[in-house]
C-alpha cells in the first residue's frame, strides 16, 4: 500500500472520506506502489541475498497486479460502495500479506542487519497503509492486519529474550504515530471541506449577483427601448411636420421659427442617439458595417453640415487633403462620420472667432492598406493640462457652465473614442490655452481602389416619380398618420390608413396594395402580429411591407424582419430613405429585400 500528497482527492460529486474517494486515491497512486516494492526488494537483496529478495519481489509484483485489476473493476462498478465493503478489504489484506512476508524474511535470515530491517519494514508498512487509507481508518486496520500477524510472530520468537519488551513497546509508539497521521489528515480534510463549502457559497452569491446585474442590464435595455419609442414617436411628428411645412410658402419670420423647430428636434434626437450608443457600447452590441466607401462622397457627408454652421457663426472653414488618398476604401461610413462629425461639431460649437480647419491625411501602408488621420484644428479657447483627464469621461464637460450655454450630454467624445478604439484607431488631442486645439482621429482602412476609374453620377434623391402606387399606412399616432398621408399625396400615391394592426389585417383581406407601411407598437394589435397574419394568405401575402420602428435597437429590427417584413425605417422618418424604399418596392419583395441585404452587407 502506498500514500502520496495526491491521496484524498475524491471522485467528482463524492463526499470526502467515502469509499469511492479512497478507491480513487489508490488508483491515482498505482505506479507508486511498484516503486515502493522495488525499494523494499533492494533492501532485502542487500540483507538476505539475491535469491530471497528476487523471489519476494516477483511474488509481491504478482499480488500487486492482481490487486490493481480488482480495484479497477470495483471503480467501474455501479455499486462501488458495496465492492469496497466486501471485496476490497479481503483482496487488500491478502495482497498485504505478500508485503508482510518481507519483514519475516529479514528477521529469520540470520543476517547481521536482518532484525533492524524487519522492524523498519514493519513500521513503514503500517505507515504506508494508513497514509493511503487515512480517510478510512477502519479499512486501514483490516488491510494492515498481516503486518500485525508478522509482528506477533516476531514477538513470539523473542519471548524470554531481553529484546522482547523493547520490541513490544514499539506497538504504542507506532500506534501513536499513526493516530497523529490520521487525526491531522482528518482535520486537514475537514478544513478543506469547510473551505470548499465556503467557496461554493461565495460562488452562489457571485452567481446571484451576476444574475441580478444581468437582470438590471436587461431592464435598462428594455427601459431605453421604451424611452426610444416614446421619444421618437412624437419626434417623428415634429420633424415630419417641419419637413412638410418647409415645402410651403413661408415669410422670413416663419422660416426662422421653422428652423428653430427643426434644429431643436435634431438636437433632441442627437441626445437620444448618444445615450443609446453609449448603452450599446457598454453592452458590446454596437454593430459595424464593412462596405465600399467613396472618399469624395464620405468627405461631402462629413463637412457638408458644418460649412454652413461655421459661416453662420462668422468662422472660416477650410478643408484640405494631404498625402496619397485612395478613391475607394472598405469600412463603416456611418461610424467614421459619427466620430469625425462629433469633432467638427465641438470645434464649431466652442470656437467664437477664427477658423476651423479639417485636414484628411493619408499614408500608404501597402497596396491594400492605408492609414488615415482626420485632424480638426480650431482657434478656440484651448484646453488646460488639468482638464485633459476629464475630456473623455462620460457625462462630463470641461466647463460646467457649458452645459447650459451649449447643451449636450457630455457623451460625444467618450462615444467617439470608444468607437475609434473598436475600429482599431484612437483619438488624440493637442491643445494650448488661448490658441486652440487639434483633435486627431487616426484609423487604418482596407483599400479597394486607389484611383476611381468610373465617375459616378449623383442621383437626385429629392425627385420622386409620380407613380400612383397604392399604399396602406398603419400608424396609431394621428399626427404621424397625417404626415405620412400628406407626403404620399404630394408624391402622387394613393393612401389608405389604419389605426392599429387588427384594422390593417381586415383592410388587407379585401383590398390589394403595392406597399404596406406598418408601425410596430400599436394598441389592439401590434404591427409584428399584423404582419404575420397578412403573410399567412390573401391579396397582400406577397406585398412588400416596410416596418416603422421607433426603437434604434438592432434586435427590434431583426424581430420585424423575422415577422415577415422586407425592410425597416427608424423614426423620425427620413423621407429621402422612404422614397428610395418605395422606388425599390415597385420590383416586389425580392427587389426590396435585395436593397436591404446590400446595405447590411
Amino acid at each position: 500500500m502506498v500514500g502520496s500528497e495526491g491521496i484524498g482527492k475524491g471522485l467528482e460529486g463524492q463526499e470526502a472520506g467515502s469509499a469511492a474517494q479512497a478507491l480513487s486515491a489508490i488508483l491515482q497512486t498505482h505506479y507508486l506502489r511498484y516503486l515502493i516494492i522495488t525499494s523494499w526488494a533492494v533492501g532485502l537483496i542487500a540483507t538476505v541475498g539475491l535469491l530471497h529478495g528476487l523471489l519476494w519481489f516477483a511474488g509481491t509484483l504478482a499480488a500487486g497486479a492482481l490487486r490493481g485489476v480488482v480495484e479497477k473493476r470495483i471503480s467501474r462498478s455501479q455499486n462501488a460502495e458495496a465492492g469496497w465493503d466486501l471485496t476490497f478489504p479481503v483482496v487488500g489484506a491478502l495482497t498485504t500479506a505478500a508485503w508482510a512476508a518481507a519483514p519475516l524474511i529479514a528477521w529469520f535470515s540470520g543476517s547481521h542487519f536482518g532484525h533492524e530491517l524487519a522492524i523498519a519494514l514493519l513500521i513503514s508498512g503500517y505507515v504506508l497503509v494508513f497514509a493511503q487509507l487515512r480517510s478510512s481508518p477502519k479499512q486501514a486496520i483490516v488491510i494492515s492486519s498481516p503486518y500485525g500477524v508478522a509482528a506477533a510472530i516476531i514477538a513470539v520468537t523473542l519471548i524470554g529474550d531481553v529484546a522482547f519488551w523493547p520490541f513490544l513497546m514499539l506497538a504504542p509508539f507506532t500506534a501513536a504515530s499513526l493516530f497523529v497521521l490520521v487525526t491531522m489528515t482528518m482535520l486537514r480534510e475537514e478544513r478543506i471541506r469547510a473551505f470548499q463549502e465556503h467557496q461554493a457559497h461565495l460562488i452562489e452569491e457571485l452567481e446571484a449577483a451576476r444574475d441580478k446585474a444581468n437582470a438590471a442590464n436587461e431592464a435598462k435595455s428594455n427601459f431605453l427601448g421604451v424611452i426610444s419609442h416614446e421619444l421618437r414617436t412624437p419626434m417623428n411628428g415634429v420633424l415630419g411636420a417641419a419637413q412638410l411645412l418647409s415645402a410651403t410658402r413661408l415669410d422670413g419670420a416663419q422660416r426662422e421659427y421653422l428652423a428653430i423647430i427643426r434644429n431643436s428636434g435634431d438636437n433632441l434626437l442627437s441626445l437620444l442617439n448618444d445615450i443609446l450608443d453609449m448603452t450599446k457600447i457598454e453592452a458590446g452590441r454596437m454593430n459595424f458595417e464593412s462596405i465600399d466607401i467613396q472618399l469624395d462622397d464620405l468627405h461631402r457627408r462629413i463637412v457638408g453640415p458644418f460649412e454652413a454652421q461655421a459661416e453662420a457663426k462668422g468662422l472660416r472653414f477650410v478643408s484640405e487633403f494631404e498625402g496619397e488618398t485612395p478613391a475607394v476604401v472598405r469600412g463603416d461610413p456611418l461610424r467614421v462620420c459619427q466620430v469625425v462629425q462629433n469633432l467638427l461639431s465641438n470645434a464649431v460649437k466652442f470656437t467664437e472667432r477664427g477658423e476651423i480647419r479639417f485636414v484628411t491625411r493619408s499614408r500608404r501602408i501597402s497596396e491594400r492598406r492605408v492609414a488615415f488621420e482626420f485632424a480638426v484644428h480650431d482657434s478656440g479657447a484651448g484646453i488646460s493640462e488639468d482638464d485633459m483627464d476629464q475630456l473623455f469621461q462620460p457625462f462630463t464637460q470641461i466647463d460646467a457652465s457649458s452645459t447650459r450655454r451649449f447643451g449636450g450630454t457630455g457623451l460625444g467624445l467618450t462615444i467617439s473614442r470608444r468607437l475609434a478604439n473598436i475600429m482599431g484607431g484612437d483619438i488624440t488631442v493637442n491643445s494650448q490655452v488661448g490658441e486652440g486645439s487639434v483633435f486627431t482621429f487616426a484609423v487604418e482602412g482596407e483599400v479597394v481602389r486607389w484611383v476611381d476609374e468610373v465617375a459616378q453620377a449623383d442621383a437626385d434623391a429629392d425627385l420622386v416619380e409620380l407613380d400612383g402606387m397604392k399604399v396602406l399606412v398603419v400608424e396609431d399616432h394621428p399626427v404621424n398618420r397625417m404626415i405620412l398621408e400628406a407626403w404620399m399625396g404630394s408624391t402622387g400615391r394613393r393612401t389608405t390608413t389604419a389605426e392599429n394592426g387588427q384594422e390593417a389585417v381586415e383592410i388587407a383581406r379585401h383590398q390589394a396594395f403595392d406597399l404596406i407601411i406598418m408601425d410596430v407598437n400599436m394598441p389592439v394589435m401590434d404591427g409584428l402580429t399584423a404582419t404575420r397574419l397578412i403573410r399567412e394568405g390573401g391579396a397582400n401575402a406577397e406585398t412588400p411591407i416596410v416596418v416603422l420602428s421607433a426603437s434604434a435597437r438592432n434586435e427590434d429590427h431583426e424581430a420585424g424582419l423575422a415577422a415577415g417584413a422586407d425592410a425597416y425605417l427608424n423614426k423620425p422618418i427620413d423621407f429621402r430613405s422612404l422614397a428610395g424604399l418605395m422606388t425599390q418596392a415597385k420590383g416586389g419583395r425580392p427587389a426590396l429585400q435585395q436593397l436591404v441585404g446590400s446595405e447590411a452587407a
